[in-house]
């Protein structure tokens, strides 16, 4: 488990704080969240951290399963119930391979923040944990994962076939 979601979660229920660390997912107001993540021992200088700690303050609903592929996933089917089975991409696979093909850094984290407010619109919920160390390892392992859990959920990954 993650020292740095115990740190957040213990402040859960402050209002005040997670309003003031909600901060830091916008721009112009990131400097109101810095006194916030100092007091939680988040380094204000690490980006993941800090979107992390924005993201859990702005939709605190966590789950201990699955990859933000799932997320997108379950995102996609309660969005696309009413649609026609054709071949055109959905906005939401869309919006998924833009986030996929996204550089590491503010592009990344923005695409990741539309997804997470989609979450909590519709009440799903985010694993924490692993997004935190899928954004950390950033790299073609971790777009494969979250694209097999969102387009082929029911496939067995390479690590899971090793175990079995």
């Amino acid at each position: 488990m993650s020292t740095l979601l115990e740190r957040i979660r213990r402040y859960a229920d402050n209002r005040g704080m997670m309003a003031n660390l909600r901060c830091v997912l916008v721009e112009s107001k990131k400097h109101r969240a810095w006194p916030v993540l100092n007091r939680m021992g988040i380094d204000i200088g690490d980006d993941i951290a800090t979107l992390v700690a924005g993201l859990f303050s702005a939709h605190p609903d966590e789950t201990p399963s699955g990859n933000f592929g799932n997320t997108c996933r379950i995102i996609e089917q309660r969005r696309s119930e009413k649609r026609s089975d054709d071949n055109k991409l959905t906005p939401t696979e869309r919006r998924f391979q833009h986030l996929l093909s996204a550089e590491p850094g503010n592009e990344l984290h923005e695409r990741i923040a539309r997804m997470v407010f989609m979450a909590k619109a519709q009440s799903i919920s985010v694993n924490y944990e692993k997004l935190l160390s899928d954004l950390r390892y950033w790299n073609d392992r971790t777009k494969t994962e979250w694209g097999m859990a969102f387009w082929a959920p029911h496939a067995v990954s390479g690590d899971e076939a090793e175990v079995v």
